[in-house]
Protein backbone atom coordinates (compact mmCIF):
# COMPACT_ATOMS: atom_id res chain seq x y z
CA UNK A 1 0.00 0.00 0.00
CA UNK A 2 2.72 2.45 0.98
CA UNK A 3 4.83 1.53 -2.05
CA UNK A 4 1.82 2.28 -4.27
CA UNK A 5 1.26 5.74 -2.80
CA UNK A 6 4.99 6.51 -3.19
CA UNK A 7 4.79 5.96 -6.95
CA UNK A 8 5.45 9.23 -8.84
CA UNK A 9 2.44 11.14 -10.14
CA UNK A 10 3.01 13.54 -13.05
CA UNK A 11 2.78 17.28 -12.50
CA UNK A 12 1.37 19.60 -15.11
CA UNK A 13 3.52 22.41 -16.47
CA UNK A 14 0.62 24.10 -18.26
CA UNK A 15 -1.96 26.45 -16.75
CA UNK A 16 -4.22 25.60 -19.69
CA UNK A 17 -4.15 21.90 -18.79
CA UNK A 18 -4.80 22.65 -15.11
CA UNK A 19 -7.71 24.94 -15.99
CA UNK A 20 -9.29 22.53 -18.49
CA UNK A 21 -8.94 19.47 -16.23
CA UNK A 22 -10.39 21.40 -13.26
CA UNK A 23 -13.26 22.66 -15.39
CA UNK A 24 -13.87 19.11 -16.59
CA UNK A 25 -14.04 17.82 -13.01
CA UNK A 26 -16.57 20.50 -12.09
CA UNK A 27 -18.62 19.77 -15.22
CA UNK A 28 -18.59 16.04 -14.36
CA UNK A 29 -20.14 16.80 -10.95
CA UNK A 30 -22.84 18.91 -12.63
CA UNK A 31 -23.61 16.25 -15.25
CA UNK A 32 -23.82 13.60 -12.54
CA UNK A 33 -26.39 15.67 -10.66
CA UNK A 34 -28.62 16.49 -13.64
CA UNK A 35 -28.48 13.01 -15.19
CA UNK A 36 -28.88 10.79 -12.11
CA UNK A 37 -30.49 13.39 -9.80
CA UNK A 38 -29.43 11.56 -6.62
CA UNK A 39 -30.13 12.26 -2.92
CA UNK A 40 -33.65 13.61 -3.41
CA UNK A 41 -32.70 15.93 -6.26
CA UNK A 42 -35.47 14.37 -8.38
CA UNK A 43 -38.00 15.62 -5.81
CA UNK A 44 -36.69 19.17 -5.98
CA UNK A 45 -39.15 21.05 -8.15
CA UNK A 46 -38.24 24.44 -9.57
CA UNK A 47 -38.57 26.02 -13.04
CA UNK A 48 -34.84 26.83 -12.96
CA UNK A 49 -33.78 23.59 -11.34
CA UNK A 50 -30.77 22.93 -13.60
CA UNK A 51 -29.63 26.52 -13.27
CA UNK A 52 -29.73 26.25 -9.48
CA UNK A 53 -27.65 23.07 -9.65
CA UNK A 54 -24.97 24.72 -11.80
CA UNK A 55 -23.19 26.42 -8.83
CA UNK A 56 -22.06 22.93 -7.77
CA UNK A 57 -20.06 22.85 -11.00
CA UNK A 58 -18.48 26.19 -10.08
CA UNK A 59 -17.80 25.08 -6.48
CA UNK A 60 -15.99 21.88 -7.39
CA UNK A 61 -14.31 23.30 -10.50
CA UNK A 62 -12.90 26.14 -8.40
CA UNK A 63 -11.82 23.74 -5.64
CA UNK A 64 -9.92 21.61 -8.16
CA UNK A 65 -8.38 24.68 -9.81
CA UNK A 66 -7.17 26.27 -6.57
CA UNK A 67 -5.78 23.00 -5.23
CA UNK A 68 -3.97 22.29 -8.51
CA UNK A 69 -2.45 25.77 -8.68
CA UNK A 70 -1.28 25.63 -5.07
CA UNK A 71 0.23 22.15 -5.34
CA UNK A 72 1.90 22.89 -8.70
CA UNK A 73 4.67 24.59 -6.68
CA UNK A 74 5.55 21.36 -4.90
CA UNK A 75 8.16 18.90 -6.15
CA UNK A 76 8.47 15.12 -5.70
CA UNK A 77 4.74 14.67 -6.20
CA UNK A 78 3.42 11.12 -5.88
CA UNK A 79 0.12 9.23 -5.80
CA UNK A 80 -0.14 9.64 -2.03
CA UNK A 81 0.20 13.42 -2.42
CA UNK A 82 -2.45 13.39 -5.14
CA UNK A 83 -4.86 11.44 -2.92
CA UNK A 84 -4.34 13.96 -0.10
CA UNK A 85 -5.04 16.76 -2.56
CA UNK A 86 -8.27 15.06 -3.67
CA UNK A 87 -9.31 14.62 -0.02
CA UNK A 88 -8.76 18.35 0.55
CA UNK A 89 -10.81 19.16 -2.56
CA UNK A 90 -13.72 16.97 -1.47
CA UNK A 91 -13.71 18.43 2.04
CA UNK A 92 -13.61 21.98 0.69
CA UNK A 93 -16.32 21.19 -1.85
CA UNK A 94 -18.54 19.63 0.81
CA UNK A 95 -18.28 22.72 3.04
CA UNK A 96 -19.06 25.17 0.24
CA UNK A 97 -21.88 22.95 -1.07
CA UNK A 98 -23.34 22.70 2.42
CA UNK A 99 -23.56 26.46 2.81
CA UNK A 100 -24.95 26.92 -0.71
CA UNK A 101 -27.58 24.23 -0.22
CA UNK A 102 -28.58 25.36 3.26
CA UNK A 103 -28.76 29.08 2.51
CA UNK A 104 -30.13 29.12 -1.05
CA UNK A 105 -31.84 25.82 -1.83
CA UNK A 106 -33.11 23.87 1.19
CA UNK A 107 -33.25 26.81 3.62
CA UNK A 108 -32.50 24.51 6.56
CA UNK A 109 -30.72 25.48 9.72
CA UNK A 110 -26.97 25.17 9.90
CA UNK A 111 -25.92 22.27 12.12
CA UNK A 112 -23.32 19.51 12.13
CA UNK A 113 -25.80 16.74 11.32
CA UNK A 114 -26.91 18.40 8.07
CA UNK A 115 -23.29 18.99 7.14
CA UNK A 116 -22.50 15.31 7.82
CA UNK A 117 -25.15 14.29 5.29
CA UNK A 118 -23.72 16.73 2.75
CA UNK A 119 -20.24 15.32 3.37
CA UNK A 120 -21.52 11.79 2.65
CA UNK A 121 -23.28 13.01 -0.51
CA UNK A 122 -20.05 14.68 -1.61
CA UNK A 123 -18.08 11.47 -1.12
CA UNK A 124 -20.69 9.45 -3.03
CA UNK A 125 -20.46 11.79 -6.02
CA UNK A 126 -16.85 12.87 -5.69
CA UNK A 127 -15.05 9.55 -5.22
CA UNK A 128 -15.97 7.96 -8.59
CA UNK A 129 -15.37 11.27 -10.39
CA UNK A 130 -12.02 11.70 -8.60
CA UNK A 131 -10.92 8.19 -9.59
CA UNK A 132 -11.65 8.94 -13.24
CA UNK A 133 -9.90 12.32 -12.88
CA UNK A 134 -6.75 10.84 -11.32
CA UNK A 135 -6.42 7.98 -13.81
CA UNK A 136 -7.16 10.00 -16.94
CA UNK A 137 -4.85 12.84 -15.91
CA UNK A 138 -2.08 10.39 -14.99
CA UNK A 139 -2.28 8.73 -18.40
CA UNK A 140 -2.44 12.05 -20.25
CA UNK A 141 0.46 13.77 -18.45
CA UNK A 142 2.64 10.66 -18.48
CA UNK A 143 2.04 10.32 -22.23
CA UNK A 144 2.95 13.98 -22.79
CA UNK A 145 6.24 13.61 -20.89
CA UNK A 146 7.17 10.41 -22.70
CA UNK A 147 6.29 11.80 -26.13
CA UNK A 148 8.33 14.95 -25.59
CA UNK A 149 11.27 12.90 -24.36
CA UNK A 150 11.08 10.62 -27.44
CA UNK A 151 10.86 13.57 -29.81
CA UNK A 152 13.98 15.18 -28.35
CA UNK A 153 15.88 11.88 -28.09
CA UNK A 154 15.36 11.22 -31.80
CA UNK A 155 17.37 14.35 -32.59
CA UNK A 156 20.21 13.70 -30.18
CA UNK A 157 23.36 12.77 -32.12
CA UNK A 158 24.94 9.34 -31.81
CA UNK A 159 28.35 10.96 -31.84
CA UNK A 160 29.23 14.55 -31.05
CA UNK A 161 30.91 16.82 -33.60
CA UNK A 162 34.36 18.04 -32.81
CA UNK A 163 34.25 20.61 -30.02
CA UNK A 164 36.65 23.42 -29.36
CA UNK A 165 39.15 22.78 -26.62
CA UNK A 166 37.40 24.95 -24.08
CA UNK A 167 38.82 24.48 -20.62
CA UNK A 168 36.76 24.26 -17.46
CA UNK A 169 38.62 25.31 -14.33
CA UNK A 170 37.31 24.60 -10.84
CA UNK A 171 39.08 26.14 -7.84
CA UNK A 172 38.29 25.32 -4.22
CA UNK A 173 40.59 26.18 -1.32
CA UNK A 174 43.91 24.51 -2.21
CA UNK A 175 42.42 22.28 -4.91
CA UNK A 176 42.23 23.00 -8.61
CA UNK A 177 40.65 20.82 -11.28
CA UNK A 178 41.07 21.57 -14.99
CA UNK A 179 39.51 19.63 -17.86
CA UNK A 180 38.38 20.08 -21.44
CA UNK A 181 34.73 20.97 -21.73
CA UNK A 182 34.25 18.11 -24.20
CA UNK A 183 35.40 15.67 -21.49
CA UNK A 184 33.19 17.01 -18.73
CA UNK A 185 30.09 14.92 -17.97
CA UNK A 186 28.39 16.09 -14.79
CA UNK A 187 28.72 17.11 -11.15
CA UNK A 188 26.86 15.45 -8.31
CA UNK A 189 26.48 17.31 -5.03
CA UNK A 190 26.41 15.59 -1.65
CA UNK A 191 26.19 17.97 1.31
CA UNK A 192 29.40 20.07 1.22
CA UNK A 193 31.16 17.92 -1.37
CA UNK A 194 30.85 17.57 -5.13
CA UNK A 195 31.80 14.59 -7.25
CA UNK A 196 33.01 15.50 -10.75
CA UNK A 197 32.54 12.97 -13.54
CA UNK A 198 34.72 13.44 -16.62
CA UNK A 199 36.66 11.55 -19.26
CA UNK A 200 40.41 11.16 -19.36
CA UNK A 201 41.81 9.28 -22.35
CA UNK A 202 38.27 8.03 -23.00
CA UNK A 203 38.07 6.50 -19.52
CA UNK A 204 35.64 7.62 -16.84
CA UNK A 205 37.24 9.48 -13.96
CA UNK A 206 35.79 10.87 -10.72
CA UNK A 207 37.11 13.60 -8.46
CA UNK A 208 35.69 14.48 -5.04
CA UNK A 209 36.18 18.11 -4.00
CA UNK A 210 34.92 20.03 -0.96
CA UNK A 211 32.91 22.78 -2.66
CA UNK A 212 29.27 23.81 -2.96
CA UNK A 213 27.30 23.20 -6.15
CA UNK A 214 26.51 26.90 -6.33
CA UNK A 215 30.21 27.73 -6.33
CA UNK A 216 30.84 25.16 -9.05
CA UNK A 217 28.05 26.59 -11.21
CA UNK A 218 29.50 30.10 -10.94
CA UNK A 219 32.82 28.82 -12.28
CA UNK A 220 31.77 26.53 -15.13
CA UNK A 221 28.26 27.44 -16.31
CA UNK A 222 27.97 27.90 -20.09
CA UNK A 223 25.18 27.60 -22.65
CA UNK A 224 25.54 23.80 -22.54
CA UNK A 225 26.76 23.28 -18.97
CA UNK A 226 23.66 23.79 -16.86
CA UNK A 227 22.25 23.03 -13.46
CA UNK A 228 19.33 20.66 -13.97
CA UNK A 229 18.59 19.63 -10.38
CA UNK A 230 19.42 20.85 -6.91
CA UNK A 231 22.12 18.15 -6.77
CA UNK A 232 23.34 18.06 -10.39
CA UNK A 233 25.13 20.09 -13.05
CA UNK A 234 25.32 18.43 -16.45
CA UNK A 235 27.03 18.92 -19.80
CA UNK A 236 24.02 18.90 -22.12
CA UNK A 237 26.32 18.25 -25.05
CA UNK A 238 27.02 14.76 -23.66
CA UNK A 239 23.35 13.80 -23.30
CA UNK A 240 22.48 10.93 -25.63
CA UNK A 241 18.92 10.24 -24.54
CA UNK A 242 16.09 11.95 -22.71
CA UNK A 243 13.60 9.84 -20.76
CA UNK A 244 10.15 10.96 -19.72
CA UNK A 245 8.31 9.43 -16.80
CA UNK A 246 5.47 10.22 -14.42
CA UNK A 247 7.58 12.66 -12.45
CA UNK A 248 9.26 14.47 -15.34
CA UNK A 249 12.48 13.95 -17.29
CA UNK A 250 15.81 12.19 -16.84
CA UNK A 251 19.03 12.66 -18.81
CA UNK A 252 21.01 9.66 -20.01
CA UNK A 253 24.78 9.86 -20.46
CA UNK A 254 26.18 6.48 -21.61
CA UNK A 255 29.50 7.04 -19.82
CA UNK A 256 27.90 6.94 -16.35
CA UNK A 257 25.74 4.25 -14.77
CA UNK A 258 22.94 6.45 -13.44
CA UNK A 259 20.32 8.78 -14.89
CA UNK A 260 20.34 12.47 -14.04
CA UNK A 261 16.96 13.93 -13.00
CA UNK A 262 15.65 17.24 -14.28
CA UNK A 263 13.75 19.18 -11.64
CA UNK A 264 10.54 20.88 -12.73
CA UNK A 265 12.02 24.31 -11.99
CA UNK A 266 14.91 23.67 -14.44
CA UNK A 267 12.83 22.23 -17.30
CA UNK A 268 12.39 25.67 -19.00
CA UNK A 269 16.18 26.15 -19.21
CA UNK A 270 17.29 22.57 -19.90
CA UNK A 271 14.78 21.05 -22.32
CA UNK A 272 14.72 23.97 -24.82
CA UNK A 273 18.54 24.01 -24.79
CA UNK A 274 18.61 20.32 -25.67
CA UNK A 275 16.14 20.93 -28.48
CA UNK A 276 18.15 23.88 -29.77
CA UNK A 277 21.63 22.40 -29.76
CA UNK A 278 20.55 19.11 -31.29
CA UNK A 279 17.97 20.39 -33.78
Amino acid sequence: MFSFTAHPYPKSESFKEIFVSSLGAGAAVYLFLIIFQPFGTENFQHPYKFVLLFPYCIIFGTAFLMANLITSRFSNWNIGSELLKITFILCTGSILSYFYNSLFLSHVKLDIVNYFYMFLYTLAVGIPISIIYILSRYIYLKTIHEKKARDISQHLPVSLPAQRQNLLKISAQNTELVMNKKDFLCVQSMENYCTFYFLENNSLKKALIRISLTNVLQQIETSSVKKCHRSYIVNLGKVKKLKGNAQGYKLVLPEIDFEIPVSRSFIPSVIPQLQQQHS
